[in-house]
């Protein structure tokens, strides 16, 4: 349609060209009408238009539009390439082991002519593995803010390309870059976008980004401070070249923080804001079990964003139980479209639950709700009394029996199953699953099973994880029944309050003491 256009113009402006021509020539009564401005104009006009046509024709250059680019994006990034961070470690709460052993590489950039003169080697390369959110970035960019190196920050993701060749390139860019602003940190995020194991079905030209990685870690000069630190939450993804001596020397495991960390994480996130005298810490810090930093990071901003919504002056204990609330169990319902009878048979699952946790002493029931929360019709929230990282085949029952308490509260009740106890059933079975094949805890036996004898033995792993669930489910049934007034007069409470906190439930039932035989599960 554009050449169309531009052909139909040509011609007019040919035409009118050959008329001016023609009554500067011949003289006739148009040359009064055409002054010399408006035939060079026409001229001029005439040759731009027959120059565009003709570059119109040509078959476009892909090559060097490529390169084109390529030469913009070096003079965009330019000057902004990299960027010298002000974060420190102190500005890094918990992870005081990470720290530690990171300190080592920061004296060597700092001083690294004593190592040198003993003939030690700076470690080419960190590996930060861990679960999302832990704070791998944050602890890389501290270690460039520490040593007040420039800090070349890249994702994985940025060198795949369509183009062969182009991941390479810019692995090269990037490492030369870094090596003349050395002393340097070359932070890769998601290295396993670009670190995956190689075989034979696998991508060319992601194959070809990874060698140009690999050749670049071991082509280091001894005279240039340059570290790579990477981050990954795969880190079993990660070709083996990679990972060995001599490129990534140092692998650090970032794991989700303590109670202690936790404390410590919160501090950090808190300390600019305007708390109540009532906000306890360490309360907290055990009520955000399991919780990552990105988490602890969250809810003290959905705390203080309640605050605000509340016309409040400071952040109040329930304004930061809300925020957990928030973020464990999902956004509040408004106005909930629920019948009588399934609130009921509700109150009577989450009651179960509660008085199960209640009876064993698992963990402490922090909080019972009916008040609808994300897809959830009601939840339990638990808070475990310490950071438990061994737990007996008993105790990991009793947490079974904890999630199969409220459908065994539905079938005593009403002598039915619901559709209710659907994510209950999915934890059970994970944990069941858990149970036989990595803990060794069936009559299969004490061995981890590999996923290729998961797949040959599934007939029988089915068999024992039934059984599991199966007496767990009797002995659950059974405590309900031991203790059904209790089950009514929690599930009324409800009924009347919607919600109880450990206090109400704790003068709501009084003191479980249970006998030590009573409590063997499987």
């Amino acid at each position: 349609m554009k050449k169309r256009i531009i052909f139909v113009l040509l011609c007019i402006f040919i035409t009118l060209t050959v008329i001016s021509s023609y009554s500067l020539w011949y003289g006739d009564s148009l040359n009064n009408r055409f002054s010399v401005g408006d035939r060079l104009l026409v001229a001029g006009i005439t040759v731009f238009l027959f120059i565009y046509y003709i570059k119109l024709d040509k078959k476009p250059q892909y090559a060097h539009a490529t390169i084109n680019t390529e030469k913009k994006e070096k003079e965009q990034n330019g000057n902004e390439f990299f960027t010298k961070p002000k974060i420190t470690f102190e500005d890094v709460a918990g992870l005081e082991e990470v720290k530690e052993e990171l300190v080592e590489v920061i004296d060597f950039i700092k001083k690294s002519e004593k190592y040198i003169k003993m003939g030690a080697k700076i470690p080419k390369g960190i590996l930060f593995h861990g679960p999302p959110g832990t704070g791998k970035t944050l602890l890389a960019s501290a270690v460039a803010g520490e040593t007040k190196s420039a800090f070349f920050s890249a994702s994985g993701s940025e060198f795949v390309e369509k183009y062969v060749g182009v991941g390479a390139k810019r692995i090269r860019t990037l490492f030369e870059k870094a090596k003349k602003e050395a002393p340097s940190v070359i932070f890769i995020d998601e290295i396993d976008a670009i670190g995956a194991k190689r075989h034979i079905d696998s991508n060319n030209e992601k194959d070809q980004t990874l060698n140009q990685l690999l050749v670049e870690l071991d082509g280091f000069n001894t005279d240039q401070t340059v570290v790579v630190i990477a981050a990954t939450n795969r880190m079993d993804l990660l070709d083996e070249a990679l990972l060995r001596p001599g490129r990534f020397d140092r692998h650090m495991y970032i794991g989700n923080p303590n109670v202690k960390a936790r404390e410590e994480i919160l501090r950090v996130h808190t300390k600019n804001k305007p708390l109540s005298p009532d906000v306890d810490i360490p309360t907290l810090a055990k009520k955000t079990h399991g919780m990552s930093g990105a988490h602890l990071s969250n809810i003290a901003n959905e705390a203080a964003i309640i605050a605000v919504r509340q016309d409040e002056t400071i952040i109040t204990p329930d304004h930061f139980d809300q925020a957990i609330e928030r973020v464990i169990a999902g956004l509040q319902v408004k106005n909930p479209t629920i019948l009588q009878r399934e609130k009921e048979i509700v109150a009577y699952h989450e009651a179960g639950h509660a008085l199960i946790g209640k009876i064993l002493s698992t963990d402490m029931v922090q909080k019972v709700s009916i008040i609808p929360r994300g897809q959830a019709l009601g939840y339990v929230l638990h808070m475990p009394q310490d950071d438990r990282y061994i737990l007996t085949k008993q105790e990991l029952c009793q947490k079974i029996m904890v999630m199969l308490g409220g459908r065994a509260a539905e079938e005593l009740i009403y002598g039915h199953l619901s559709t209710g106890a659907k994510d209950d059933l999915k934890k059970v079975t994970d944990l069941a699953v858990q149970m036989v094949c990595e803990y060794g805890m069936s009559d299969l036996g004490f061995m981890f099973q590999e996923p290729s004898l998961t797949r040959g033995l599934s007939h029988q792993i089915n068999k024992e994880m039934n059984k599991i669930i199966d007496e767990c489910y009797e002995l659950t049934l059974n405590y309900l029944k031991t203790y059904q007034k209790d089950l009514v007069k929690v599930t009324n409470a409800l009924l009347e309050k919607e919600t109880l906190n450990a206090d109400e439930l704790a003068e709501l039932l009084g003191d479980f003491k249970i006998e030590e035989d009573e409590l063997k599960a499987v």
